[in-house]
């Protein structure tokens, strides 16, 4: 079971955070590294960012992740300039203007509160220092909280390391004595924010094969002021059923400003399969497939035999296909609830304006709304911005406490034709791409 919490507890908390807001002025705000890149900048060689907020990995299987991080004071952990160079690649490959959290919205089951937990309930302010045993052989970077309301706004919040996934691939060779495999590599940054009475993880991963994975994981504890489901909503805790959790959905959301091969430029797409029941003659039902070129700004529902993709307009691989990443999202729980989470993903119109989900603090202009479904508005695509949309149900357990099992929801982008092979191909099978045969 997929497991999450949160608090009502945190309405009280609230009043002194709003109070010392107002004293300490507090906005949403860049931290120390570089500012927000330009619509469409040119591919750089490097991170374009100074070394204490570059982040530089090669891993052991030969693939170099780049990227620069800032501090948001309400998003968190912000990269940016995001490019790999896979082995055999002459130079680095952007993919990533910038990738973030946008937004984690938390309705209750018995409707008396929901939360903005990155606008609206001091997210960012909720850094938390790492010890040096949850970041191994990684390095711990000391991070500048903006408007912080701490004595000090310095935390050692941000880790960077590296893991290993388990099998990258296995292949029997041409004989039985020969097994092609290898362990993938991933670099690995988090952070860790503290709302009220748990605790989000901020993961992203970078693998050796190219692909990134995005994960939100909570933790910590379940609040002992939300065992009063009256409602009958919720489920028992402890012993008997005096003690019921009240359930809630947490609504997490990412924002992807994608820049494939160093342009903004670039075109989206959607795949739909059907399949058809077999007809005389044949032995298996048939499946085809369709492209359909989203060219205005989309609302999109994940459902069976369906996917997206986002292609490079400038960039291809030695085999002379067009460069592109495939949107690979993760388990879900869609809540009806509200009008910006009643759909999986939202491709808009790059706007600077338009930072968070929900409870937008921008001024967008007249009539723009404060989300991001209402920023669909059958805008042309010309630099599209991505909003994947996770959802979790959590109906609390037992085993929830104490601490709280780590429930992680979150979803990947995966290469698709960026490179002619695997990258992480061995040299001696490297002749084996297209038309194959034994021994040649």
């Amino acid at each position: 079971m997929r497991v999450n919490s949160n608090t009502r507890a945190r309405t009280r908390a609230a009043v002194g955070l709003t109070v010392a807001a107002l004293a300490a002025g507090a906005t949403a705000g860049a931290g120390p590294a570089t500012a927000r890149p330009k619509a469409a900048p040119a591919a750089p060689a490097a991170a374009e960012c100074s070394t204490a907020y570059r982040i530089e990995q090669k891993l052991s299987t030969g693939t170099t992740w780049r990227m620069c991080w800032r501090y948001d004071g309400k998003a968190g952990l912000v990269l940016e300039n995001i490019s790999y160079q896979p082995k055999g690649e002459p130079k680095q490959i952007k993919v990533l203007n910038s990738a973030r959290l946008g937004q984690i919205h938390v309705p209750y089951d018995d409707g008396n509160v929901e939360y903005d937990d990155l606008t609206g309930f001091d997210f960012a302010q909720g850094l938390m220092n790492l010890a040096p045993g949850e970041c191994p052989g990684g390095t711990i970077k000391t991070v500048k909280v903006p408007d912080s309301w701490n004595e000090d706004p310095n935390v050692k919040g941000l880790c960077t390391t590296t893991r290993s996934r388990g099998h990258a691939y296995r292949m029997q060779g041409d004989t039985a004595n020969k097994v092609f495999q290898a362990e993938g590599k991933d670099l690995l940054v988090y952070t860790v924010n503290q709302v009220g009475w748990y605790e989000y993880m901020t993961e992203w991963r970078f693998q050796d094969d190219g692909t990134i994975t995005m994960n939100v994981g909570a933790t910590g504890s379940l609040s002992w002021d939300d065992y009063d489901a009256g409602d009958g909503r919720g489920w028992p805790i402890g012993k008997g059923a005096s003690a019921k959790a009240t359930s809630h959905s947490h609504n997490a959301f990412w924002r992807l400003d994608f820049a494939l091969d160093g342009s903004t430029k670039n075109k989206v797409e959607q795949y739909d399969s059907t399949v058809t029941a077999p007809t005389r003659g044949q032995r298996a039902p048939t499946t085809k497939t369709t492209r359909t070129k989203v060219t205005k700004e989309l609302a999109g529902d994940s459902k069976a035999y369906r996917w997206w993709r986002m292609v490079s307009a400038t960039g291809k691989n030695k085999d002379g296909h067009a460069r592109s990443y495939e949107i690979v999202p993760g388990p879900t729980t869609r809540y009806p609830g509200r009008s910006y989470t009643k759909h999986d993903l939202y491709v808009t119109q790059y706007n600077k304006c338009e930072l968070f989900a929900s409870n937008n603090p921008g001024n967008c202009g007249a009539g723009a709304g404060k989300s991001v479904d209402k920023w669909v508005n059958g805008q042309a695509l010309t630099h599209p911005v991505v909003w994947m949309n996770i959802g979790f149900h959590h109906i609390a357990r037992d085993e929830d406490q104490q601490p709280m099992p780590v429930h992680w929801q979150g979803f990947s982008i995966a290469p698709r034709d960026v490179t002619a092979m695997n990258p992480l191909t061995p040299a001696e099978l490297g002749r084996q791409n297209g038309h194959w045969r034994p021994g040649s």
